[in-house]
């Protein structure tokens, strides 16, 4: 089975205990079964190697803040397992553009020229989104089949996880719906839930513009002791 395999790939990492409690479940057999039987009559986004990517860039224990997406972008060469993010060299699709544009408005022009945001997830920002696959051309395909019920669970492992700072920027109602996972750790760790309209064309002037997440989740975490997340992207930088 495609996930089943592609968790076996993902074997050292500090997720581990999470998948094998997931893996037990009756829900991931379907949701596997779905998965590989859509792959095989369809194309399906992102490439199998980048289904479960957001969890190998940033491990359960350096997770300082969460940035939920909904499902992968559908369209060939974008998606890539983290949310908003498309590799460089592709144009940035209308919400991340929408997400540059108020990253700019907070820093300054030139800091957000680079589309991968692979950067943001080595320092600790989990880019999820909600479902881990589509299909192409087809949004919101794989939604309703178990994935919500994976991903629900992987924010509740890392939001119990640690008792360090957890920012949760959480963009658009269906996101938001999210929110009692981390007002719940507040209990055991300091948490800030971040909460606006979504940046897509429709609703970003809806109150996404102008309500500076960037500045406010690194004020929250310097005004908790830990460093913060440097969001630059800028053309000379380089990543590994």
């Amino acid at each position: 089975m495609l996930l089943t395999a592609e968790l076996d790939r993902l074997s050292a990492t500090d997720w581990q205990p999470f998948f094998a409690q997931e893996r037990a479940k009756p829900y991931f057999a379907e949701l596997d079964a779905f998965v590989t039987a859509a792959a095989a009559e369809k194309t399906v986004y992102p490439a199998p190697e980048n289904i479960f990517a957001a969890f190998r860039a940033c491990p359960a224990s350096a997770v300082r803040v969460v940035i939920l997406g909904q499902d992968p972008y559908h369209e060939p060469g974008q998606a890539m397992g983290l949310s908003f993010s498309v590799p460089d060299g592709c144009k940035a699709p209308p919400s991340l553009h929408n997400i540059f544009k108020e990253l700019e408005s907070e820093f300054g022009p030139g800091c957000a020229a680079h589309t991968d945001l692979t950067p943001w997830a080595q320092q600790g920002v989990l880019l999820l989104n909600t479902v881990l696959t589509v299909e192409q051309g087809a949004a919101n395909a794989h939604a309703g089949h178990g994935w919500e019920t994976f991903t629900r669970a992987a924010l509740e492992y890392a939001a119990a996880a640690g008792t360090a700072p957890l920012a949760a920027v959480l963009w658009g109602k269906p996101a938001q719906k999210y929110a009692a996972i981390f007002e719940k750790a507040a209990a055991r760790r300091p948490v800030l839930v971040l909460e606006s309209a979504h940046p897509s064309p429709l609703s970003a002037y809806r109150g996404f513009f102008g309500s500076a997440p960037f500045g406010k989740v690194n004020a929250f975490l310097e005004n908790n002791g830990v460093s913060k997340i440097d969001w630059y992207l800028p053309a000379n930088a380089t990543h590994s």
